[in-house]
């Protein structure tokens, strides 16, 4: 497996005759898009009401060209689970660096928990649609799983818009599970995480 952990030295570059923004380093080709709530927010009231699935799709598209561009050529088909285990973690680390919110794993025997804290629909709390962007984060994760061949069903739990203090998003496993050696104890997992977890 080549994808590599976060590094500080991974900034954000500029190719000043292109005008793009890259991630860590041009050899990566890991091009960035500046987008900002509002913009997903703004495209939601003209999509009308197509408009969730587009943005699922869209996050799905982000998250699967985020990990092949960080892991290309990587065959993730026959991988045990804990090495997928060790590469959504590192895929999260990265968002953070990119500014995604304070995003953290927890994971079951059947299910993996996606906590982000501070998401980027922070800076709209007030605006009714930015709910929308929830459903940016959910494709999101969903894209990283299927390029990891996990097969999952997925759904938002907990809503930092709706008072709860991160997002939660939770991912059943359809088909693999992960051994016991890479399940999470309770008390390791993101505070959001282990709120959530005490409800049930």
């Amino acid at each position: 497996m080549s994808l590599r952990k976060h590094k500080k030295k991974d900034v954000i570059m500029v190719d000043e005759k292109r005008g793009h923004l890259f991630y860590g380093d041009k050899k990566r080709d890991l091009k960035l898009l500046m987008l900002r709530p509002i913009d997903l927010i703004e495209f939601c009231e003209f999509a009308g009401a197509n408009a969730d699935d587009i943005l699922i799709w869209c996050g799905k598209t982000i998250g699967k060209y985020f990990i092949e561009k960080i892991a290309p050529d990587e065959d993730w088909t026959d991988v045990e689970m804990g090495v997928k285990k060790e590469a959504f973690n590192a895929i999260i680390e990265h968002l953070e660096s990119l500014g995604y919110g304070l995003i953290t794993s927890h994971v079951e025997k059947d299910k993996v928990l996606f906590s982000v804290e501070d998401p980027i629909s922070a800076e709209e709390k007030d605006n009714i649609m930015a709910k929308s962007v929830c459903l940016f984060y959910e494709g999101l994760f969903n894209g990283i799983m299927e390029v990891l061949d996990i097969d999952v069903e997925s759904q938002e739990v907990q809503c930092f818009l709706l008072g709860d203090p991160a997002c939660v998003f939770r991912f059943d496993l359809l088909i693999d599970e992960f051994g016991d050696k890479d399940i999470d104890a309770e008390e390791g997992a993101g505070g959001a995480i282990t709120d959530f977890l005490s409800t049930l």
